[in-house]
């Protein structure tokens, strides 16, 4: 699916994969986030940890199509 908006977003902040994976609280791995980044198909179930990892690291309010260019 090619680069993610998830990939600049975090571009932008300076964080990596494991500062997701650091404030998440669920079972996400820096596979998960690296393969969210690249665009390549996540389930939906991985797409909500990804997003609500994201949303902890960030603090801010992103949900799945401000994140993805597609729907799982």
């Amino acid at each position: 699916m090619g680069e993610q908006p998830l990939a600049r977003r975090m571009a932008e902040r300076g964080l990596e994969p494991h500062d997701l994976v650091a404030a998440s609280a669920e079972q996400l791995t820096h596979k998960m986030v690296t393969r969210a980044m690249k665009g390549r198909r996540l389930t939906r179930n991985t797409m909500g940890k990804v997003v609500r990892a994201w949303n902890l690291a960030a603090s801010s309010g992103d949900e799945a199509h401000d994140l993805f260019d597609y729907e799982p």
